[in-house]
């Protein structure tokens, strides 16, 4: 699934080509998406896409009386390709911008395309989300307030997108394992001092993700329709049974709330 990293890389990628133009026309191909694509988005044709921003792993194209929000769902891709384009079997959706198409791809079907009149930060799906990772609001304080009292483990407070939005599973592991802090260990036991070790490292993982392009392990590629790389940089995921790269002892898989983690249980505590 995109996560915050490969939502970025996307956002990155197309704003260029979108902020200041004109959308010419909207082609639905396939309107059965996770929610069905809003009508609305068909009568986008001539507005002006002001800016493309990022909350948590939503896109927001802001067109000035309302705002298009996309979602990656587990396996789509925005890119943007050359009008005339034929389109694939899982392309479902093309904004027309002159000379260039946004094509939205999408195998699963688990995306979203939607439009709001509404501020975006009030949209059901957005409201409720926690605090970016890569912001200033994030940090050791405010990871150590949301600790307390909490007996499930620090892995699954990092994907709690209530809590923190957009780390997701890859780079929950990796960041735990930058901070040599056990995935398995209770999120309320962790001092302030282990927090802001962990902020850091969250930090750090993900900026090195988006510099890197993101992680491509199945389907994800970016704006230009290049993969993303930073899976050759994993240190722990995808890597169950090989040498930890620090100490040398194999590196275990574990499974949390329905998903698998990855750490290396000699260095992290």
């Amino acid at each position: 699934m995109p996560e915050l990293p490969e939502v970025e890389v996307t956002r990155r990628g197309i704003a260029p080509h979108l902020v200041g133009r004109r959308i010419d026309s909207v082609a639905v191909r396939e309107p059965r998406l996770r929610w069905p694509v809003a009508a609305a988005v068909s009568r986008l044709a001539g507005r002006m896409v002001r800016a493309v921003n990022r909350r948590g792993k939503y896109l927001l194209l802001d067109c000035g009386d309302g705002h298009l929000i996309v979602h990656l769902g587990m396996s789509g891709s925005l890119r943007l390709v050359d009008a005339g384009t034929p389109p694939g079997r899982h392309d479902h959706v093309d904004f027309s911008l002159g000379a260039r198409l946004l094509r939205l791809r999408d195998p699963r079907r688990f995306g979203a395309v939607l439009w709001t009149t509404a501020p975006p930060e009030e949209h059901p799906l957005i409201r409720h989300l926690g605090v970016e990772p890569l912001s200033r609001d994030f940090d050791a304080a405010r990871l150590h307030a949301l600790s307390r009292g909490r007996r499930t483990s620090i892995k699954q407070l990092l994907m709690d997108a209530r809590l923190v939005v957009g780390v997701g599973n890859i780079y929950a592991s990796e960041s735990l394992f930058l901070s040599g802090i056990s995935p398995r260990r209770r999120a309320g036991t962790l001092t302030a001092a282990r927090c802001g070790l962990l902020v850091r490292s969250v930090k750090d993982v993900l900026r090195a993700a988006i510099r890197a392009g993101g992680s491509t392990l199945r389907d994800f590629v970016g704006g230009d329709g290049a993969s993303g790389y930073f899976q050759a940089q994993h240190l722990v995921y995808g890597r169950a049974g090989e040498p930890c790269r620090r100490c040398g002892a194999h590196i275990r898989r574990l499974v949390q709330g329905q998903r698998a983690t990855f750490y290396c249980a000699k260095c992290q505590r």
